[in-house]
């Protein structure tokens, strides 16, 4: 099973893994994950960048995303 891009409207297939969290509601022990595809992984590790949430990117693997 292929993923999709998490970007609001983009149906390309994901390559990248992005894990983050808020601090503000999230424990330090849980992640929230997005998937991007090439053209949308810096929009969207820019827009939790820039509020401050903490995050990894990395290359999405079969097993590299839960949803």
């Amino acid at each position: 099973m292929t993923a999709e891009c998490s970007r609001a409207g983009c149906r390309d297939t994901a390559t990248w893994l992005i894990t983050w969290r808020n601090p503000r509601i999230h424990t330090p022990d849980r992640r929230k994950e997005w998937v991007a595809c090439d053209a949308h992984v810096g929009y969207l590790r820019d827009f939790l960048a820039a509020r401050d949430f903490p995050l990894e990117v990395g290359p999405l693997t079969p097993e590299g995303a839960s949803a």
